[in-house]
């Protein structure tokens, strides 16, 4: 986990967390090591069977549930002091307005949603961050193909994607419907994240995008209460 999600969770020792989006289940293991007991969801299989195979190499005490995050009321009942998700969520996800009310759903009164992601701004370049290539907000759905991933840049894969890009308002408007108070929002010229092309770390564990340097917002975090 980078620093923003530490600074914004704090203690959560015995605090009761549900991790949205959890891919490999890393975060989901390094919250259990602060000593909050985590519930954590994905809906890809293969994700969720890696996760669950970290957790017994390490011995870690996660519950790992498989499930498409709309669907989740079906797999789970109880609420949580903490729902966290970070980076490169939503983007995937059609309807926010839908997203929020499963965020509020599994809250406690008084819960706290802690929220990292990349700044929607990033999402509107090319790939190389020469050119202006997508709007900043879209109700249709983007698609596209990408070659190497996020983890490694050069890999010699090309595959086919679809996602929506959403504006900061996309965010804050159906989280303040339900009911939840926002409390902290931040943005940052730097990612925590060296996944992006043309990068460069100026400080260590923080990146920018070369050419562009500070003038880019690329990351975003927000905290909120559940009143």
């Amino acid at each position: 986990m980078k620093g923003l999600e530490l600074e914004l969770l704090g203690n959560i020792q015995g605090k009761s967390v549900l991790h949205l989006q959890c891919h490999f289940g890393q975060d989901s293991i390094s919250l259990q090591r602060m000593g909050a007991q985590v519930t954590a969801v994905d809906f890809s299989v293969k994700a969720i069977d890696c996760a669950r195979k970290i957790a017994i190499e390490t011995q870690a005490d996660v519950r790992f549930i498989c499930c498409n995050i709309y669907e989740l009321p079906q797999h789970l009942t109880e609420t949580f002091d903490i729902v966290f998700t970070s980076y490169g969520t939503i983007g995937w996800l059609p309807d926010l307005d839908a997203w929020a009310s499963i965020v509020s759903q599994f809250m406690k009164p008084q819960g706290q949603f802690i929220f990292v992601e990349f700044h929607p701004v990033v999402w509107m370049f090319d790939d190389d961050f020469t050119a202006v290539k997508y709007p900043y907000r879209s109700t249709e759905a983007i698609h596209e193909s990408y070659t190497g991933t996020y983890a490694d840049q050069g890999a010699e894969l090309t595959q086919d994607y679809v996602m929506w890009n959403h504006g900061i308002s996309d965010v804050l408007s159906p989280l303040i419907r339900r009911g939840l108070e926002i409390t902290s929002f931040q943005e940052y010229d730097y990612s925590p994240y060296n996944c992006f092309r043309h990068t460069v770390e100026f400080e260590p564990g923080r990146f920018r995008i070369s050419h562009l340097q500070q003038h880019l917002p690329m990351v975003y975090a927000l905290k909120a209460i559940k009143r």
